[in-house]
């Protein structure tokens, strides 16, 4: 069960009176009962506990946690994230993957394990993709939204911290074994999945209990597709919002995932502990993407026929990520004093050890008769011709091999001292931390093309020869189906070194090395019922990027460095109005430093045109200020609301830079820029309840909901030839949703667990897709996703469940112009699972 849970929309959605009624009745009734006994497993226990570490924490923050046997409440870390007020995920293939805080980018989020930064496997990204990390392997998940001073200031919404198993969760021996089996809608499959956690305590020398091992282990292999068609925004609005091309897509898709984890405790006497954690998971995805593209020779409306050339592409890449984790640590208190020490490793990396990045089976002549209906989801009007193979040929394929790395390595050490000042409980804390961080990236493409001209003939070249059946596709007429083993072997006898593409393997090939150093100092003062936190941060950063340009055929070495300095102040202060309810405000100040990708260090110069990174980029700056408060009652109960304000000086955008500065002569330059200033303010409201004092049944009744206002304003601009000067405008930040919402109502007894959840979140800026024209942003359409989940326990130790997620059949819906015209829409259907758990605890 998630932290906190809501559910509403802008309009036809909203927090019924009913549940505003009982959110007011609830804790004055439930105030009034007698204490329950309180059970370890489940949504309300799951709830409880997260609620109790919510309430005791220094900062503003919302907790998932997994129960007494070690589940979490969804599959893996970032669907259960999604629960928590102010977050949301992007999806990928309908799996929840990155997770955005109060609707900011999850490239300006950072997330840690155990206490060290996690890197990230992508090139051009900051993200962490939570998926990777099964929930079995995950005893604790917290978005921390202020950050003190002895926190890493590299977050602007929030920073998700990630805490595995401990013995010392449990009082002794614990034990889970699960096995599962789902069932993907969308192309038939069932897919298996296991895993497994164990923890003890053993006495060591004088000590009783004191030294812990834990250890998990997690694998899934899963098959599923969707079904996809997408325009690329490719409308001409100047000219009757008549469509240039189309594409349909077919997705196959294998994901392995495996996680490993063991840690141990050791706790010689109460003074003392010294802990390794380790953290190992792999996701290994084989994706099959089968392709067929039109371009009409005449813009068209939908409804009307036409000539176009249109090809069938595919794309066959076996790709794996890993990240590995390693932290060793120790603290100790010596009378009034407390030190603790800190080393962490983290490696991240995506490796693609070579598959077919495009192959081109181009239509032997240009094909008649062809349009599409509807401007949403556009749906292929054709003859038989478009579908058979016989009229498409072979004419360029493209084979990539790519391995990043993204390794970061720090040292901590935090020193404390407790005192009174005046009779008022106090605490000093200062400490320092060495961080270093590595990026690289190496691709590798080779283009083969004229075919003809390297001996193959055209019965050869001819896509008949390719096919495997025909392409199961969800949203009308495919046809044949291209087989990639086919496509390998007609180049398995050609020397692969004739074909290298150096241009496009050298100018994508870079490292980008980002040394942190940071110190701090910090006083915590107790006066009677408030409490306050005060100190300041000090962050130096040194980024070296190195790359290659290709500037008018001539390669050039590109080195660039780079340094800034941050000293960070930052101010909470929580209130007790009494046992119950407790008000907090914070003034944080934080530092993000750009992606990768907008760092990137190569470039393309050709005549009057250009592309590249810019790794002289200012890194974000975002000022933010945080009033709520948070009423606690009865059985997993708490409603809270929180306003929050965050003022960001140099937010990253993409522009052309054509005309201005050194490329005043260029018809275009394309790359990032820093942004004046934006700003984001929203409001969280949630509530949960178990609702224990009802009469049986509903008494095992449960409510979560949360929901999350938030508005941001950013100014861009771009040089207008046709004025000749610079024109901005204002937009929403990229990935900024209006309303985020979740609404879950539960119901368990001793036995029998029901859960249904809804997850939404408004529409929400994508790309800026022209800095002049908004008619050609992208835009993601709003998702409202269900999930059910029940559980029974057939014996004491013995748990059968099932679950089935997006039962609307919600899809990616992506718009251009306004919600009339199409830019990618993709589909995937429902899913099932069901499985078993034998626990001992």
């Amino acid at each position: 069960m998630s932290v906190q849970h809501a559910m509403t929309r802008s309009t036809g959605f909203r927090l019924s009176a009913l549940a505003l009624a009982i959110a007011v009745s609830a804790p004055l009734y439930a105030q009034t009962q007698q204490p329950e006994v309180v059970d370890v497993i489940g949504q309300a226990a799951q709830l409880e506990q997260a609620l109790d570490d919510q309430r005791r924490a220094n900062t503003i923050k919302s907790v998932v946690h997994a129960d007494a046997i070690g589940q979490l409440p969804d599959d893996n870390a970032a669907e259960a994230l999604q629960r928590i007020p102010g977050l949301s995920v992007e999806r990928d293939q309908g799996e929840g993957r990155f997770v955005r805080v109060r609707g900011l980018s999850s490239d300006l989020n950072s997330v840690t394990i155990n206490g060290t930064l996690v890197p990230a496997p992508e090139d051009d990204r900051r993200a962490v993709a939570m998926d990777v990390l099964p929930s079995e392997l995950v005893q604790s998940l917290s978005v921390v939204k202020t950050l003190t001073p002895d926190m890493d200031a590299n977050s602007l919404g929030g920073t998700i911290e990630v805490e595995s198993l401990s013995a010392f969760d449990h009082d002794g021996l614990f034990y889970s074994l699960s096995a599962e089996g789902s069932h993907d809608e969308n192309t038939s499959e069932n897919s298996p999945k296991l895993s497994a956690a164990f923890s003890n305590r053993f006495s060591i020398g004088d000590g009783v209990d004191n030294f812990g091992i834990a250890a998990a282990l997690s694998w899934q292999e899963r098959e599923f597709g969707s079904d996809n068609v997408e325009t690329g925004g490719a409308w001409d609005f100047d000219d009757g919002n008549q469509l240039e091309e189309v594409e349909q897509r077919r997705y196959d898709i294998t994901r392995e995932r495996t996680g490993f984890g063991l840690n141990l405790d050791y706790r010689p006497d109460e003074h003392s502990e010294v802990w390794l954690r380790t953290l190992y998971s792999r996701y290994k995805d084989d994706e099959v993407r089968q392709g067929l593209v039109t371009e009409f020779a005449d813009p068209q409306l939908s409804g009307e026929l036409g000539d176009a050339e249109v090809s069938r592409e595919l794309k066959a890449r076996e790709e794996t990520q890993e990240v590995k984790s390693f932290v060793f640590g120790g603290k100790r208190q010596l009378g009034e004093w407390g030190i603790s020490a800190q080393a962490g490793y983290s490696k991240a990396g995506e490796d693609s050890p070579g598959g077919i990045g495009n192959a081109a089976f181009e239509g032997n002549d240009d094909f008649s008769n062809i349009g599409y209906n509807g401007t949403r989801k556009p749906r292929l009007r054709s003859g038989a011709d478009l579908h058979d193979p016989n009229n498409f040929s072979l004419t360029e394929l493209e084979w990539e091999k790519q391995k990043t790395t993204d390794t970061e390595k720090n040292i901590k050490l935090d020193l404390t001292r407790d005192f009174y000042l005046s009779s008022m409980p106090s605490q000093v804390a200062f400490g320092g931390k060495v961080s270093r961080r590595e990026k690289d990236n190496d691709l590798d493409i080779w283009t083969y093309e004229d075919f003809g001209d390297l001996g193959f003939s055209d019965a050869q070249l001819n896509l008949s020869g390719f096919t495997r059946g025909t392409t199961d596709y969800g949203l009308g007429r495919f046809g044949p189906e291209i087989s990639d083993s086919a496509v390998e072997n007609l180049i398995s006898g050609l020397d692969r070194d004739s074909f290298y593409n150096e241009e496009e393997s050298r100018i994508n090939d870079f490292t980008i090395e980002e040394d942190i150093n940071a110190a701090y100092l910090m006083s915590t003062l107790d006066i009677d019922d408030l409490r306050i936190i005060a100190g300041i941060r000090y962050e130096s950063t040194r980024l070296k990027a190195r790359g290659t340009g290709l500037d008018n055929g001539e390669f050039t070495a590109n080195n660039t460095n780079n340094k800034y300095d941050h000293w960070l102040p930052g101010l909470h202060a929580i209130y007790q109005l009494n046992d119950k309810t407790q008000i907090r405000t914070a003034w944080t100040n934080s530092v993000v430093r750009p992606t990768f990708g907008q760092l990137f260090p190569g470039f393309m110069m050709d005549d009057d045109e250009a592309e590249f990174g810019n790794p002289d980029l200012n890194p974000l700056e975002s000022a933010n200020f945080d009033l709520g408060i948070e009423h606690y009652m009865g059985r997993a109960g708490a409603v809270s609301a929180f306003l929050f304000y965050k003022d960001i000086d140099n937010f990253v955008y993409t522009a052309d830079v054509a005309g201005t500065g050194d490329y005043v002569d260029f018809s275009e330059a394309i790359t990032s820029v820093n942004g004046e200033s934006a700003e984001v303010y929203g409001l969280e409201l949630a509530y949960s309840q178990k609702f224990s004092w009802l009469p049986a049944p509903w008494n095992g009744l449960l409510l979560n909901a949360n929901t999350t206002f938030t508005h941001s304003d950013a100014d861009i601009e771009q040089f207008d030839p046709d004025l000749g000067a610079m024109r901005g405008r204002s937009i929403s930040l990229p990935g900024q949703s209006d309303v985020t919402g979740n609404l879950t109502v539960g119901w368990e007894n001793d036995s029998l667990s029901l859960r249904l959840s809804t997850n939404y979140k408004s529409d929400y800026l994508d790309e800026v897709g022209d800095v002049l024209d908004s008619r050609y942003d992208y835009q993601v359409d709003d998702q409202l996703f269900v999930d059910f989940s029940a559980s029974y326990f057939l014996r004491d130790n013995l748990q059968v469940f099932f679950e089935a997620q997006n039962l609307t059949d919600e899809s990616y819906y992506v718009y251009t112009g306004s919600r009339r015209y199409n830019a990618q829409y993709e589909e995937y259907g429902p899913s099932y699972k069901i499985g078993l758990t034998l626990t001992h605890f």
